[in-house]
């Protein structure tokens, strides 16, 4: 029902699902895709509002896609179905009820492993995945109108991660904030930063912003629980304070 009960199948995922086919020596596939719901902003609470991402990707032998788009779900969906090896494929919950064009062609596919540009910019590179893409669009507009032209980076699949575009975004931009839902502690964030720090140390012109959920357990009070979730103006302060210089 929801990526907060696969906690309930760890050993299955983990020990068993992304393992057997390395285990035997890449003699065997096992083209399975577990589909489950996620993340925060439906006054759940604590037990059922979690951004699990990071659990899986952690762990080698799957692909983890999150889409944000129609589009990209249907497209990185079937291409799971269709691929050999095991997938996780999330959906954020809150992204159910959004609307967009969706090809027709039953053999439309997004490839695995392959980020999207979803908005060109030339000042600040926004990486961000799932709702938090959505999210970051906004911001991105609304700075637009402040002058400040931000490209916005939507990952789609966290494993494999296409670290090169992320990287040519920044080399370009020569500034980056990393936005995610999931808790700041050992998040996808510091792993995306850490590479941008990398490769890409000489040129960047401000220190990489992270923008994440609180390290908290989600309250169940809608007031506070946007208050521990990154929300369009979190995103659009980020931003500010890079290009600003103000830390």
């Amino acid at each position: 029902m929801t990526v907060n009960f696969a906690l309930l199948a760890m050993d299955q995922i983990v020990n068993h699902m992304s393992k057997i086919r390395s285990m035997f020596g890449g003699q065997t596939f096992l083209p399975m895709t577990i589909r489950m719901p996620g993340g925060g902003g439906s006054q759940l609470g604590a037990q059922h509002s979690q951004s699990l991402e990071t659990y899986f990707m952690h762990c080698p032998g799957m692909y983890v896609l999150y889409p944000s788009t129609p589009a990209d779900a249907k497209g990185l969906l079937k291409n799971a179905i269709r691929n050999n090896n095991p997938v996780v494929f999330l959906e954020h919950e809150l992204l159910y009820n959004c609307k967009g064009e969706v090809p027709d062609d039953p053999d439309y596919l997004v490839p695995i492993g392959k980020a999207d540009v979803k908005r060109v910019g030339e000042q600040v590179t926004i990486v961000a995945y799932a709702r938090m893409t959505i999210l970051a669009l906004q911001a991105a507009e609304q700075l637009a109108g402040e002058g400040i032209s931000c490209e916005v980076v939507d990952l789609r699949s966290l494993v494999p991660l296409d670290e090169e575009a992320i990287l040519e975004s920044v080399r370009k931009t020569g500034r980056a904030v990393v936005v995610e839902e999931c808790w700041r502690t050992c998040g996808l964030g510091g792993e995306i930063s850490s590479r941008i720090y990398e490769s890409c140390f000489d040129i960047l012109k401000a220190p990489v912003k992270r923008v994440s959920g609180l390290d908290v357990p989600m309250p169940y009070s809608r007031m506070i629980e946007k208050i521990c979730i990154p929300q369009t103006e979190s995103i659009r302060q980020a931003v500010l304070d890079v290009m600003s210089g103000s830390y």
